[in-house]
């Protein structure tokens, strides 16, 4: 029984109570109620043949068998007996009831009994609700769950694609099974490990397959779960979880999302949280502190170290500090290969060349993407998955749902052809660009239409010459339409195109040296957040007002080189842009082959049968347009930026 079903249930037994309760304190009345008077009236009418006399209270009796009661006044009636007796009425009286002290004691006190009970149901619910642990004044008791050998299921087998990760944190697993192998050679057991790596990576998967795998206690709790409303009580929860994993020792306290509670200390504004600060100040001296805790090891994740606490990062708390990144093309195989065992797949399914065609994928976004081609393959109603599914998806998941409810008029619809033609020619005959994958204008996610550049190998840096290859790829949409509408017929879409050639090219000025004129100097330096665990009241900036114009000056003149060379490649070759803008108002989606033979000057064959690539193996992740131009290859600098 769920907590919704079983709370439902207790509020219907709590309403019945109190319905039965008033019930039995507010007996019914009679249906017919006289005034005295007219009780007086019906006496002297020889109308009634029995009362009874309960204090002010009388009940009556007619001789055609109906009832009906009155109020007798305060005032005593003296006649009331006499006109009763001389009529021949039948006079009954009735004790009146002593009720006991104990009744009255309890009527008194029922409310109060109430309001207590509410009290406690509520501050049971806080706390967690149910038995054991999670009584209203359990606020220091830890949340952390002990799982034992037998509730999880999975191990380093069904972990892929991180194998450097998993390497690590396997051999933590042989430490614990077998400590002596390593200590007779002097070595100690870690304290702590933290997994680090962007969100889908696997950071979560790879501590449950230790808890699979080490055989010992697993303590899991989230970082969240230490601050409460209560000031003291996330310290004293860290006290009662190390306390516990002593009793259990060998044992591992996974703790999940450790920034919620590991951040920099006397950062933020106001001075800071101080409850949170009183939880991580007990974190580090339970893991490092006078009172060791051998055997017992901190395996943390989080998707954000920089805003960790430096005390929290030494060796002696955290000795071991794993990355999960992003997985290569083996690792994408063999990812797939663990999702693909749950769906029955068609013989023309390749793992390896999807996972080529999918560079900056994650593990969630594998997952993800195995996943909608089971979806795509069940609306069709097919038996197994095969590979035109997985382009489907593939699709879908870079590009955007199509949105084809979305009417365009055709004057519309033929500027965003131009529009994406240009992205693709322009990018097509740049150097060392990524080349062009797929090409269309139907409307998906947010853009009203798409261009995809897709890489042939991943890519972990970027050279000078293909940062301003994108950046004249970008502009192609802008000037072609520019071309062919003239410059009054310019649209709006191509504001996103804009926004980010700019921050290429400062970035390129700024931060990663590629400037002559400026040479190889950090201008622009990372704003740290204060609500991202920083201090506030820093001062920032580091230039002066004449470098910052120099900077300006650099990045306008980055802009409008790139400018002046796409609008060269686009005049020179308009011709192809008018035939790539004719096929995509014929085909609407045109891929690679049939942009092939565009730029031969031949005519575009007819599309794939999977409406994608020729080959499906050249993909990447697209930034999708906010204000409804294009998508295109995103650019970012280092690898964790892709």
């Amino acid at each position: 029984m769920n907590n919704v079903t079983r709370n439902l249930l207790l509020w219907l037994v709590i309403a019945a109570v109190l319905m039965s309760v008033f019930n039995n304190f507010n007996p019914q009345q009679s249906s017919e109620r006289l005034g005295y008077s007219e009780f007086i009236n019906e006496i002297q009418n020889d109308r009634v043949r029995q009362v009874l006399i309960d204090g002010l209270t009388i009940n009556a009796e007619r001789y055609d068998g109906s009832r009906f009661e009155t109020i007798r006044p305060m005032v005593e009636d003296p006649k009331l007996m006499d006109d009763l007796l001389q009529h021949k009425v039948i006079v009954e009286g009735k004790e009146p009831e002593q009720q006991s002290i104990w009744m009255q004691l309890l009527v008194a006190s029922f409310p109060i009994l109430i309001i207590i009970a509410v009290f406690m149901f509520f501050m049971r619910q806080m706390q967690g609700g149910g038995g054991g642990r999670g009584g209203p004044m359990s606020f220091g008791k830890s949340k952390a769950r002990m799982l034992g050998e037998d509730q999880i299921s999975t191990t380093f087998a069904d972990v892929a694609g991180v194998d450097e990760a998993k390497e690590d944190v396997q051999e933590l697993v042989e430490f614990l099974r077998d400590p002596s192998r390593f200590q007779k050679l002097g070595g100690r057991i870690p304290r702590g490990v933290l997994m680090s790596g962007q969100p889908g990576t696997g950071k979560t998967l790879l501590a449950k397959a230790i808890a699979g795998e080490a055989k010992v206690p697993f303590f899991s709790i989230s970082g969240s779960d230490f601050v409460e409303m209560f000031v003291g009580v996330g310290a004293s929860r860290v006290r009662d979880m190390f306390d516990q994993a002593k009793k259990q020792s060998p044992c591992i306290i996974f703790i999940d999302e450790i920034d919620a509670v590991g951040r920099h200390r006397g950062a933020g504004l106001g001075g800071g949280n101080d409850e949170r600060e009183q939880t991580l100040n007990q974190l580090l001296v339970e893991m490092d502190g006078f009172e060791g805790h051998e055997g017992v090891i901190v395996i943390a994740a989080t998707n954000r170290p920089d805003v960790l606490d430096p005390a929290l990062l030494r060796p002696g708390r955290f000795d071991r500090q794993v990355v999960v990144g992003l997985p290569d093309i083996r690792g994408r195989e063999q990812i797939l290969k663990v999702h693909m065992r749950k769906v029955p797949l068609g013989e023309d399914v390749e793992p390896s060349k999807i996972a080529r065609g999918t560079p900056g994928f994650s593990g969630a976004d594998l997952a993800n993407l195995v996943n909608e081609a089971a979806l795509f393959a069940a609306r069709g109603n097919a038996r197994k998955v095969g590979m035109q599914q997985f382009e489907l998806a593939k699709d879908k998941i870079m590009m955007g749902a199509e949105r084809k409810s979305m009417v365009m008029s055709e004057a519309e619809k033929r500027n965003t052809a131009y529009h994406e033609a240009g992205h693709a020619i322009v990018g097509r005959l740049m150097p060392e660009h990524d080349p062009v994958y797929k090409v269309s204008i139907i409307p998906r996610g947010r853009a009203l239409g798409v261009t995809m550049f897709l890489p042939e190998e991943d890519r972990y840096s970027h050279s000078r010459r293909y940062i301003i290859s994108s950046i004249c790829s970008l502009f192609g949409g802008r000037i072609a339409e520019e071309i062919t509408l003239g410059k009054d017929g310019v649209t709006t879409g191509a504001s996103n195109d804009i926004q980010r050639a700019t921050k290429m090219a400062r970035s390129m000025v700024t931060q990663w040296g590629l400037s002559e004129r400026l040479g190889p100097l950090m201008y622009d330096e990372a704003q740290e957040e204060v609500f991202l665990g920083r201090s506030a009241g820093q001062n920032h900036s580091s230039v002066s007002g004449e470098t910052a114009k120099a900077i300006d000056e650099e990045v306008r003149s980055i802009i409008d080189e790139c400018y002046a060379t796409a609008k060269r490649i686009l005049e020179e070759n308009i011709d192809k842009l008018h035939t790539m803008a004719d096929a995509l108002m014929h085909y609407e989606t045109i891929d690679s082959g049939q942009i092939d033979d565009i730029m031969a000057g031949r005519e575009p064959r007819e599309p794939s049968d999977w409406n994608g690539s020729s080959g499906g193996d050249t993909t990447t992740k697209a930034e999708q347009d906010v204000k409804g131009g294009d998508n295109v290859t995103p650019i970012g600098g280092p690898a964790s930026e892709h």
